[in-house]
């Protein structure tokens, strides 16, 4: 169950350091906004609002903004109908992307995601067309800071987890879909809020990719997830240290 996760280099996502915080924030947002709207305004009886207001805490999101998002739902404030999108293809090197998107115009973000991975080196594919290759997983993250492997390992099982990734800088706990919302309460109450916590897309299969292919990749990658209607970009690839050293040199 414990072992050395390659999740980060295979779930792209780029630090908050490396964004612009208001655009992070209005990811949070229109997420917080569509939790609200899909159940009960109130975190303690809807699982999805309490998790989404958990990753805007994580981002460091204010107090207030949150607060705001979950009034526009309730008042009316924001009548914008949002869709949840899931697009999938194939990038360089043959390497499977998970795309998904909140949207309140389908054509608008289903041509943009088009663009983009023609552009890159990509094709798009029909939906189904490379999730067979993930799993879908509730990620927890923890920094390493909280305790030891074998503290957090311990409760992880005890709350459920089904899987443990304990590295230098910090820990991944896996869940199943349906034990997410408990594992990362019990873990919250445990160790409080985490860094990230969220449904996210595991690769069942890893596709290693050569410095020519990395480069055109991390190029689509980033305008995938610069998109205002993308909420998270998964692939299945794999960067050899080597590669990436010459990648970031």
């Amino acid at each position: 169950m414990a072992g050395h996760s390659q999740f980060k280099n295979i779930m792209y996502r780029k630090g908050a350091q490396d964004k612009k915080r208001a655009k992070i924030f209005a990811r949070h947002s229109r997420e917080i906004l569509v939790a609200a709207k899909s159940g009960l305004p109130e975190p303690d009886k809807n699982p999805r609002l309490r998790g989404a207001i958990a990753a805007a805490r994580a981002d460091n999101m204010p107090k207030d903004n949150i607060e705001r998002a979950i009034k526009k739902a309730i008042g009316g404030g924001d009548d914008t109908n949002y869709e949840e999108m899931r697009y999938e293809g194939y990038g360089p090197g043959g390497v499977a992307i998970i795309v998904e998107a909140l949207t309140d115009n389908r054509n608008r973000t289903a041509a943009e995601v088009r663009t983009a991975f023609s552009k890159h080196g990509g094709t798009m594919g029909e939906t189904n067309s490379v999730a067979f290759m993930f799993e879908r997983v509730g990620r927890i993250v923890y920094s390493s800071e909280v305790g030891s492997a074998d503290d957090v390992f311990e409760a992880a099982v005890e709350a459920g987890a089904m899987d443990v990734a304990s590295g230098a800088e910090e820990h991944e706990i896996f869940t199943s879909p349906e034990d997410f919302s408990d594992v990362r309460d019990a873990l919250t109450e445990r160790f409080g809020d985490p860094q990230a916590a969220s449904l996210d897309w595991r690769p069942t299969t890893t596709t290693p990719v050569d410095e020519d292919a990395a480069s055109t990749l991390i190029k689509l990658m980033d305008v995938l997830d610069d998109n205002d209607d993308v909420q998270r970009v998964a692939a299945n690839f794999e960067i050899s240290d080597d590669v990436m050293a010459k990648l970031t040199a």
